[in-house]
């Protein structure tokens, strides 16, 4: 048999871990091996993933949660750990530098790895895939993988579906014309289902069929993708593996298990959502200028709204701001079925630097005040390190929720120095944790860190109340972080 790598100038690689977060639930549960695993929202939302075992029954990934309980109501449906998946996601990238240090992450479960040359030192690319198999097995726990060979990155891509799971399929120089004339343009990597019923209309089912059109005629039809479509068609994509991709944008949406209309609770999310945007973002070193909304309504109607910051940014007050005056500016005709926010631009836009106290920034935003919320986020993510919840829950919530009181309507309490006040409304349930109040009672916090003059917006929680501490205990934790926050170097209180 010949060696793929004689007549290649690259060989490249495309790894596809087998359902991956459904694989990760089935092997931290032993239990759940051979029984059909389904990772999404408990009853809104899309499928993540679904095991094997699913899939026999019609579930995929993308699917509505309804449609999948309704097609397997036998199923284990799982949230998912995605804490989890990127730390097995991470052994996986490492395991495969081991071979090559051209590996380019695509997603948490798939990489593409450029293989050219390395016949020399672990022989032809029929020996080193399965090695690399092995060694994904072996960091992983026993997870599986499904590996495609190609002369390029998009033909890679296709292989390594073909024979899943745990498969390996290798495209030679000399069958990708072949190959390629054969196949569905639905396999297409960027082919979707609009693009699909545009190409049957000209009556385009087959790559062989595409190959008709020039690159002008499909360019004038799909834009600039008509373009890369015609080389695709041919088998061409100078792409090269690039070890690591710069970040285009980072965001964070949360679907809802019922739609809503009430905008505290939406304010409330995009705080969330703001915090852990603002730590990624600080954790990669990014700063953006543009921040996004999305809203997703009762009817699947989708609206996104942006606005450009005058200097680029990482601060999650600046972020959480932006994001409500932009919900504030919109009329919300339907309940809400979705709310994310986002953060991108993060080019190297010149930034001017402000004096403080001499000029106060565009839209009011203190030079001053940016740098006491950069102090803040920089305590704030030094103790989300130490103390943040399994559960995802922000530190800025967690110092929030952890201050309760005896609610009684209307009460208000003031406790010095490090809180200004906080003030009960309607009374309801709840607490951060373990940490919980009585039944049927709303509270509602306002707080301010006097020394750094940072406002925090206030938050509304409800969780099950079976476990009630005494309130000093609650104010004692809630007093505890915040003496954590004021000891942080960089705090100057």
């Amino acid at each position: 048999m010949r060696s793929l790598s004689d007549p290649f100038p690259r060989i490249i690689l495309h790894l596809d871990m087998d359902a991956f977060f459904a694989s990760v639930e089935q092997m931290d549960h032993p239990e759940w091996r051979g029984k059909p695993v389904i990772i999404g929202g408990e009853t809104r939302g899309v499928v993540s993933t679904a095991s094997y075992e699913a899939r026999r029954f019609g579930v995929h990934s993308a699917m509505p949660m309804t449609t999948a309980r309704r097609l397997c109501p036998q199923a284990i449906f799982v949230r998912g750990n995605r804490r989890r998946y990127v730390e097995i996601s991470g052994r996986i990238m490492a395991a495969l530098q081991d071979f090559s240090p051209l590996v380019e992450p695509a997603s948490i479960d798939e990489a593409y790895l450029d293989a050219t040359g390395l016949e020399r030192l672990f022989g032809p690319v029929e020996q080193l895939i399965p090695a690399i198999k092995a060694r994904v097995r072996e960091v992983t726990g026993g997870l599986t993988c499904s590996v495609g060979a190609a002369p390029v990155k998009f033909l890679a891509k296709i292989c390594s579906d073909i024979n899943k799971p745990d498969g390996i399929y290798i495209l030679r120089p000399d069958d990708v014309d072949s190959f390629l004339g054969g196949l569905d343009v639905r396999r297409l990597p960027g082919v979707g289902r609009r693009m699909v019923a545009e190409l049957e209309a000209l009556g385009i089912r087959r790559v062989e069929q595409l190959r008709r059109y020039g690159p002008e005629l499909l360019e004038q039809r799909f834009g600039k993708w008509g373009r890369e479509l015609h080389a695709r068609a041919r088998g061409i994509d100078p792409r090269p593996v690039v070890p690591e991709h710069e970040a285009k944008s980072e965001s964070a949406e949360t679907t809802f298990a019922r739609d809503t209309r009430d905008r505290e609770f939406l304010k409330t999310m995009l705080l969330g959502h703001a915090e852990r945007v603002g730590a990624s973002l600080r954790r990669h070193g990014l700063r953006g200028r543009t921040v996004t909304l999305k809203v997703k309504f009762a009817d699947f109607r989708q609206i996104t709204r942006s606005r450009t910051l005058p200097e680029a940014t990482d601060s999650t007050e600046t972020i959480y701001e932006t994001g409500t005056a932009l919900l504030e500016a919109e009329a919300l005709p339907q309940p809400v079925r979705l709310i994310g926010l986002g953060v991108s631009g993060f080019g190297n836009a010149p930034t001017q630097e402000l004096l403080p106290g001499v000029f106060r920034g565009v839209q009011g935003r203190d030079p001053e005040q940016e740098a006491r919320r950069r102090r803040l986020d920089a305590a704030l993510d030094n103790l989300r390190i130490r103390r943040q919840s399994s559960s995802g829950t922000s530190v800025r919530s967690m110092v929030l929720e952890s201050t309760s009181i005896t609610p009684a309507s209307g009460s208000q309490l003031t406790f010095a120095p490090r809180w200004r006040s906080v003030s009960t409304e309607t009374l309801t349930s709840s607490m951060f944790g373990r940490f919980s109040i009585t039944q049927g009672v709303s509270l509602r916090i306002e707080a301010e860190i006097t020394a750094t003059e940072v406002f925090l917006p206030p938050l509304t929680r409800t969780v099950p109340s079976s476990r009630c501490p005494p309130v000093m205990s609650i104010l004692s934790s809630a007093m505890m972080i915040l003496l954590m926050i004021a000891g942080r170097p960089g705090l100057y209180l």
